[in-house]
């Protein structure tokens, strides 16, 4: 990608996490494109209580799954979480802190600033 991509503040995107790689490029940063279908935008520190409940809704980030470049996440992990799981955590009481400097504008098709700012850990 040539051109930097937009964070939900409109401004550029920052990285998300090296150590483990994240992103749908896996590039460590949120970027996204039209193929990202799971729209892998929102920047999240991850604790357990939100693993723990994306794992009994359907979406297990714990389990490695090598073959895919996925190391299996554990607490304090920056991720790039899909803005829908996001979105459906945030309703069960579960939203984990986010970096909104590293969250793509995309995220905001999904979820409005004053929700992601409630959970933001990079305002200063």
């Amino acid at each position: 990608m040539s051109e930097k991509q937009k964070n939900v503040l409109g401004e550029e995107l920052e990285d998300c996490s090296q150590d483990p790689l994240t992103g749908w490029y896996r590039d460590g940063c949120c970027n996204t494109d039209e193929n990202d279908r799971g729209v892998h935008t929102v920047c999240a520190k991850v604790t357990t209580e939100f693993l723990e409940w994306c794992k009994e809704a359907g979406n297990d980030l714990i389990t490695p799954h090598p073959e895919f470049g996925f190391p299996g996440l554990k607490d304090g992990d920056g991720w790039c979480v899909c803005a829908t799981w996001y979105a459906r955590a945030v309703e069960a009481g579960k939203g984990c802190p986010i970096k909104l400097k590293s969250t793509h504008e995309n995220t905001l098709k999904l979820i409005p600033i004053e929700t992601l700012k409630k959970f933001a850990i990079d305002l200063s």
